[in-house]
């Protein structure tokens, strides 16, 4: 919130970034369980003095946030879902320092995954995965609350689909590939050809408000915000994908988009809002053609990845009365 200062609009918060802290949980019957956080928190505080005068009474130090996240990681004698330890850490600064008005944690959550071995879910063995789990709250000192989840770095790719219709010796298919692009707009700068025949790509970063707009109103079951989270992630892949045997089709990345969020609101009543950003990752279809004139024709099986330069589409679908 802006402050009169001197004649000035001043607006101020401090706070600590990149805190990392892993956390271990051991089990009576010798079982482990990991996570590894990588912690942000901004405060927003009465302490105006610091900036204006040589006062820092009103100051928390950055060095105490980063030693509170350890502390509240031992504290933790349960397991819990980053989200419960963001709200934690939050309630924490808004109830322990009488200056701090509003506290925000955003959390980055590495995908360590127990390993299979022998057929068995190891007891202490685990693999980093790839896609990570994202947290912002944001606790205001009313109780308020604002819950936002997502995924990062979620790279996905389809390449074919079958339907039946194409006319062999011995029967009939169709060959209908995943994804196309046709029917945009054509000037003289454009190059790109129309087709409905090429490869979808993209590392989905998504974002997902729920609806819980105060600290009473979090759900108290044990770990529901990772379920939650498997929950969503299984939505989106299953809308980007389609059914295993026959997929679907994608006219674009922004159909495509809409889909999966529109999927995700109609499942969870308790998400108000969806974000997603969807990159294209570009599979190029190789042809090489010598000094003689002659063409090595590779039928699309052969292609050049490439991320650069890449598509940008993004958008956001929210409930009527959500207030994104």
């Amino acid at each position: 919130m802006a402050e009169r200062v001197e004649g000035f609009n001043f607006e101020q918060r401090h706070g600590k970034e990149r805190v990392r802290v892993a956390r271990v949980w051991k089990t009576k019957e010798g079982k482990h369980y990991v996570v590894e956080w990588r912690v942000g928190i901004s405060l927003l505080s009465d302490c105006v003095n610091s900036y204006l005068r040589d006062d820092n009474s009103d100051i928390v130090a950055t060095d105490t946030m980063k030693n509170t996240v350890y502390a509240k990681a031992k504290e933790c004698s349960e397991i819990l879902s980053v989200e419960n330890f963001a709200i934690e850490l939050a309630k924490h600064f808004i109830s322990f320092y009488r200056q701090v008005t509003t506290a925000i944690v955003n959390i980055v959550e590495k995908p360590w995954e127990r390993i299979i071995a022998d057929g068995q879910p190891h007891m202490h063995g685990f693999k980093l995965g790839s896609e990570r789990h994202t947290v912002e709250a944001i606790v205001k000192k009313s109780g308020a609350l604002q819950l936002t989840s997502g995924v990062e770095g979620l790279s996905v790719l389809k390449t074919t689909k079958l339907s039946m219709l194409y006319r062999n010796l011995y029967f009939d298919f169709d060959i209908i590939f995943p994804s196309g692009f046709e029917g945009f707009i054509r000037d003289k700068y454009t190059a790109l050809p129309e087709t409905r025949e090429r490869m979808l790509a993209t590392e989905v970063t998504g974002l997902w408000r729920y609806s819980y707009e105060s600290l009473s109103s979090v759900p108290q079951k044990p770990l529901y915000f990772v379920e939650r989270y498997d929950d969503v992630k299984r939505v989106l892949l299953e809308t980007f994908f389609g059914p295993p045997n026959v997929g679907v089709y994608s006219p674009s990345v922004q159909n495509t988009l809409y889909q999966m969020a529109r999927a995700t609101l109609n499942r969870f009543p308790d998400i108000d809002s969806v974000q997603l950003k969807m990159p294209n990752i570009h599979f190029l279809p190789v042809n090489i053609s010598n000094t003689g004139g002659q063409i090595v024709k590779f039928n699309d099986d052969v292609y050049l990845p490439t991320d650069e330069p890449h598509g940008s589409i993004q958008a956001t679908l929210s409930r009527f009365w959500s207030k994104m």
